[in-house]
């Protein structure tokens, strides 16, 4: 009986393996290399909503325990910002409004990239997303290319069955390489 309440919730494991592999494939060297995005913390964070945006949009069913999971997996990424805000030195009166921001900015994203990834959208439009986002100009090189892996990796996530997702396991594509 007592063991049952140092018994970690699955959605909750589920929710850290799902943030863990977004992290990991938003930290692949080919994308700051090849892809050009920023190096910076502001580039790693973009890449990570990215990411998690895509686990996410393969979560939005009414299965068992998406919804849950899928909460689990913003709690995840959000409790890790706030993480890392206090590790870099931000004052604990100053985490609460850093972190209300990425939020909204992690939303605002959210809604940008679900809108641009509907099937009668434009083309473009997610590569002037991206661009606008992560590389701060519309235009960037490396936006269309990453557009193109980014609609690669919604395929490859919505072709995985969801209970395995559920499960907090998940795959993505290797970015393609270099321009040249």
């Amino acid at each position: 009986m007592i063991a049952s309440f140092f018994r970690k919730d699955p959605a909750v494991a589920a929710g850290e393996a799902l943030y863990a592999a977004a992290v990991e494939q938003a930290r692949a060297p080919r994308f700051y290399a090849d892809f050009d995005v920023p190096d910076t913390v502001e580039g790693r964070f973009e890449m990570i909503v990215v990411h998690v945006f895509l686990i996410l949009t393969r979560l939005k069913g009414d299965g068992p325990g998406e919804k849950k999971v899928g909460q689990k997996l913003f709690d995840a990424m959000f409790q890790n910002l706030d993480d890392a805000l206090r590790e870099l030195g931000v004052g604990d009166l100053s985490v609460g409004r850093k972190i209300r921001k990425l939020a909204e900015n992690f939303f605002g994203r959210v809604g940008v990239y679900s809108e641009a990834l509907k099937p009668d959208m434009e083309p473009g439009l997610l590569a002037v997303a991206l661009g606008r986002n992560i590389f701060e100009d519309e235009a960037a090189p490396g936006a269309e290319r990453l557009a193109a892996y980014v609609r690669q990796a919604a395929a490859v996530i919505n072709a995985q069955p969801v209970p395995r997702i559920v499960g907090g396991i998940v795959h993505f594509p290797e970015p393609e390489g270099s321009a040249e």
